[in-house]
């Protein structure tokens, strides 16, 4: 293991930057989150990058807001730009449960501490960036940034908010994963210190009387309805959904237009994939794979996590309805190369404190990797968000054999003995029945190789509810399927002499689900014996289909009327059927029966 030297870092202060002998910076980059110098981090994948194009970077972490704006200053002014991110996660998904309750601790800071950020960093550090230095350009980025690019509902507020753009006063928004949008500009900038606005996957603002700069594209812009007419007409603002959805999923997608005030948000289409190479690149630059030494001693929850886990692809087909995964990465799978894999396995087992146990070979979903759709013309002219729901698509290769070379590999590697598979595993790919022979019998193997070898006791899967009416809005398959799944892993883990677990999550309060099919997921789940502890209310977050549906009474696909569960007494009511066997919860579930008029369900759940 090498000894690793303060300069291994990207600097995060005036000294660090004179130990490397700079006395002037191309970019500083400011996050939300602390700087842990690993892949799964988007400020050091993203300052690894610029550093590999040989512009000399900084980092300034959880900067101080509340003071005399000290760190805002000390590293002066960028020669290019300055970058802003809040971070891995949405600022107040981050700080706040679906009850917008304080959670117990920030993941993505030193010790768990609440008090390092505030909340909607994205505008707080831009706006004060802007006030500093008026004249430098500030380009904002990351999950915040990327899912409020457009007019879009705040759940912590309970109001419409304009697109991030406007709050903020950036001069460029990327969205989705930054890489090659970044790369084109930092390109662009070294010969011409301005910002281009031509450049695939970023958004602005063309403020007044501007006119909007032409775009090399042959399909038309989209002109969605504008901020205002959101704010009028709920359904306008479902309506504009459907759009926003579809071209983020697209290979050749249209620009959108907004209008908001008397401003309009541009947002260039997205880039083609990645290619197996330049994801390669992005995994494979210098990274320390640690925290910066001034965390020293301080535990940071996200990185214990992730520490020994190996990220093997990008993206994801499930398009379901509740989850950011797609808008952010987008549906098509970019996976990376074995030797890639293997050579951030082989990093891993040379850190001092490896034990030789993985926690994770996993990606988005757990076994996409290398999926794709067979005929690529097909999958070019595709609009729908999700490869897999209502039913998988044709076109798409569900082969898991290359997911099984990989697993095969690694766990031949010395130092390993033995990989786990923490991210969520999509049993309907595993059940489904492919045209080619060969491709089911790799589901069949990979199954009982998932079960045999990579399960650390409890297998971890996402039914999300049981009634079909629910599921089919969230995009996630029939109940019939994890019926199909459990059966499966209750053959192998007796012939295979385990006593292993099935660990389902749920999901209450979704748009489209009642109080009564909660009853019904209560029995259902007693009948299987499940006694549930993975369960969440659901929480909308910025453009979610279900956000979407949930705000505003109306699916964005269909326009058609939809319930959702809104208040605090209609939350509470659905989530204690989750809890039927909790002695304290028996009386509120019996009297809720009771007025819904399902005695029947009294005696399903509590009679002998």
């Amino acid at each position: 293991m090498k000894e690793h030297r303060l300069t291994d870092w990207l600097p995060t202060t005036k000294k660090e930057m004179e130990l490397r002998g700079w006395d002037e910076l191309d970019v500083i980059l400011f996050s939300g989150d602390a700087y842990v110098d690993h892949p799964s981090f988007g400020a050091a994948v993203i300052g690894r990058l610029l550093e590999a194009q040989g512009l000399r970077v900084a980092i300034v972490p959880q900067p101080n807001w509340r003071d005399d704006l000290r760190d805002f200053k000390k590293l002066g002014r960028p020669r290019l730009f300055f970058g802003v991110s809040a971070g891995c996660m949405d600022s107040m998904v981050n700080k706040y449960t679906a009850n917008k309750r304080l959670r117990s601790e920030d993941a993505y800071t030193p010790d768990g501490r609440h008090d390092m950020r505030p909340e909607y960093p994205t505008i707080v550090y831009t706006q004060t960036l802007k006030r500093l230095w008026p004249d430098v350009p500030v380009v904002i980025g990351g999950i915040e940034a990327s899912l409020r690019r457009l007019t879009h509902y705040d759940y912590w507020q309970d109001t419409v908010r304009k697109s991030i753009l406007v709050e903020s006063g950036a001069d460029l928004l990327v969205y989705g994963m930054g890489e090659k949008p970044i790369t084109e500009l930092c390109r662009r900038m070294k010969e011409q210190p301005f910002i281009p606005f031509d450049i695939p996957q970023t958004a602005y603002l063309v403020r007044g009387r501007q006119a909007i700069p032409p775009y090399p594209h042959e399909l038309e812009d989209i002109v969605l309805h504008s901020h205002e007419d959101c704010l009028n007409d709920k359904r306008k603002e479902a309506e504009n959904f459907r759009f926003i959805e579809e071209e983020s999923n697209k290979y050749e997608a249209a620009r959108i237009l907004q209008h908001t005030g008397n401003s309009v948000v541009v947002v260039n289409p997205p880039y083609p994939p990645m290619t197996q190479g330049e994801l390669d690149r992005s995994f494979d630059l210098p990274y320390t794979r640690l925290p910066h030494p001034k965390y020293k001693g301080k535990r940071i929850p996200a990185f214990d996590m992730i520490k020994f886990s190996v990220n093997l692809h990008r993206g994801c087909f499930g398009g379901c309805a509740f989850c950011t995964i797609s808008a952010h990465q987008g549906k098509f799978i970019v996976s990376r190369s074995k030797q890639s894999i293997l050579r951030e396995v082989k990093a891993i087992t040379e850190m001092p404190d490896f034990k030789g146990y993985l926690s994770d070979l996993g990606g988005p979903s757990a076994n996409m990797y290398a999926m794709h759709g067979t005929d690529e013309a097909k999958c070019r002219k595709c609009k729908r968000p999700s490869c897999i729901h209502p039913k998988v698509c044709p076109n798409l290769n569900t082969d898991h054999r290359p997911l099984l070379d990989i697993y095969h590999a690694v766990d031949a590697l010395p130092g390993i003995k033995k990989s786990f598979i923490g991210s969520g595993v999509r049993y309907d790919l595993l059940l489904h029945e492919s045209k080619d022979p060969a491709i089911n019998r790799a589901a069949r193997e990979y199954t009982r190789e998932l079960i045999a070898k990579h399960v650390s006791g409890r297998l971890k899967v996402a039914p999300e509810h049981t009634s079909d009416a629910v599921l089919h809005v969230m995009r996630k398959p029939p109940f019939a399927q994890f019926y199909e799944f459990k059966k499966t892993f209750d053959r192998l883990n007796k012939e295979l002499n385990l006593r292993q677990q099935l660990i389902p999550y749920f999901i209450s309060s979704h748009p489209g689900c009642t109080a009564e099919d909660m009853a019904e997921l209560a029995v259902i789940t007693k009948r299987l014996d499940f006694h549930l502890e993975q369960v969440q209310d659901f929480t909308p977050t910025p453009m979610t289909v279900a956000t979407e549906a949930w705000y505003t009474g109306y699916h964005p696909y269909t326009l058609q009327p939809i319930f959702s569960a809104k208040t605090q007494r209609e939350k509470l009511a659905q989530r204690m059927f989750f809890f039927w066997y909790k002695p304290e919860e028996r009386r509120a579930i019996i009297q809720e029966l009771k007025r819904m008029g399902r005695s029947d369900l009294i005696d399903k759940l509590y009679g002998r």
